[in-house]
């Protein structure tokens, strides 16, 4: 059993001392719990769990605490994997909820398994998801000073192995601020999340590079096809460098890899094999 999270990136020269340990004791702590929860639960229910977890963490941008988009708005996107069976499931751009990769499990067991707009917010609601603001003061503080270099790039993700050998993967995001309303990130495509029997992938960065490359889907088929998971991501990444893509993921495969990797500083990251690692 592994698991692997990821809070996305930050931006060394506008994130403190004190954010910077918060958000490796905040990633140390919900690996811990994941794996706890993964030791009597499937992959697929705790990549669920652990992501909404992020979510619920508002030194992250997923769930409470997202980026405020150009119009005063936030708006979550989020998606979930399942290896076992290849099915995928999202929400794109959904409003007033806390917790979208939830909403993306519920999808799960519908024929249309991936919703955008209002189309997914009614959804949401005709099955329990009552409203929610995710804003924080210091995400309107952000919005309202336009501190673009502090809301770049942000994502969260989760991908597990079981006791079972089973993989899934879950992204979840509250976008990058200040873009135009409507805009649709990696997160809830194949881009960036992705799993099948073989591979898991849960990605982070710049949403169009990501899916420019098909970072996630990409990767996944060439450790289907032999590749091992380090090559096949280092491969990867080597072909957004002409666009000098943004890019940062984490992975694991069905034989116990685990890899993470980043274009660019600075991705934070927590993984769970018999003891705690952390990276910022």
């Amino acid at each position: 059993m592994k698991i692997i999270i990821h809070g996305g990136f930050f931006s060394e020269s506008n994130t403190n001392y004190e954010v910077k340990v918060a958000k490796q004791q905040a990633l140390t702590d919900i690996v811990k719990q994941g794996y706890e929860y993964l030791r009597t639960h499937t992959a697929l229910e705790t990549v669920t769990y652990t992501t909404s977890l992020l979510e619920d963490c508002d030194l992250f941008n997923a769930g409470t605490g997202s980026q405020i988009q150009s119009d005063g708005k936030i708006r979550l996107s989020a998606s979930l994997m399942d290896g076992v069976t290849s099915k995928f499931s999202g929400v794109i751009n959904i409003e007033d909820v806390k917790n979208p990769i939830l909403i993306a499990q519920k999808l799960m067991g519908y024929d249309d398994r991936v919703l955008s707009g209002n189309g997914a917010q009614v959804f949401a609601r005709e099955n329990g998801f009552d409203h929610y603001n995710p804003e924080t003061p210091q995400r309107r503080q952000e919005y309202e000073q336009k501190l673009h270099d502090s809301i770049r790039l942000g994502t969260v993700g989760c991908v597990a192995l079981d006791a079972q050998g089973n993989l899934a993967a879950a992204t979840s995001t509250g976008g990058k601020g200040f873009e135009i309303p409507g805009r649709v990130s990696d997160s809830a495509t194949v881009a960036g999340n992705y799993a099948n029997g073989f591979a898991g992938i849960s990605c982070t960065g710049v949403g169009e590079d990501i899916v420019s490359g098909a970072i996630a889907a990409k990767i996944v088929t060439r450790v289907t096809d032999g590749m091992k998971l380090q090559l096949a991501v280092e491969k990867t990444l080597t072909e957004v460098q002409p666009f000098d893509g943004f890019v940062g993921i984490i992975g694991l495969t069905a034989n116990g890899e685990v890899y993470h990797a980043d274009t660019h500083p600075y991705m934070v990251w927590a993984c769970y094999d018999e003891g705690v690692e952390v990276f910022s």
